[in-house]
């Protein structure tokens, strides 16, 4: 019913910047919240931020004042901006959304996931 593509990926050094995006396409009548977690290589996955529809936002606290979470609802698009790169952040990032597809019912999508590796 809905798919959430992710792109922006790739490989950074230590110290540069990345911007990630997520388009949501599909049956959606509204998108409550959107966001981004990753997944490092042979951890779990966390939250890294969240912004909800009224525009407030959370992060984790080891991305907090180096990453920003934005949305444009009319492109059903979040985005998060990534500065000051460090290598702990090298992971698999994956989009997610909470999706209204009716009046009553809401379900959430992730995306396939984006690499992001920051190295020298």
């Amino acid at each position: 019913q809905v798919q959430l593509v992710e792109s922006g990926g790739g490989l950074v050094q230590p110290g540069g910047s990345l911007r990630l995006s997520c388009a949501a396409s599909g049956s959606i009548v509204s998108i409550t919240t959107m966001g981004w977690y990753r997944q490092p290589p042979g951890k779990e996955r966390e939250l890294v931020a969240r912004i909800f529809s009224g525009g407030s936002t959370i992060y984790a606290d080891s991305v907090k004042g180096r990453f920003t979470i934005s949305r444009d609802n009319a492109k059903n698009t979040v985005y998060l901006q990534m500065d000051s790169l460090k290598a702990e952040d090298t992971a698999v990032y994956y989009c997610n959304a909470a999706v209204r597809l009716s009046l009553i019912t809401t379900r959430t999508f992730w995306g396939q996931g984006t690499q992001v590796t920051v190295s020298s």
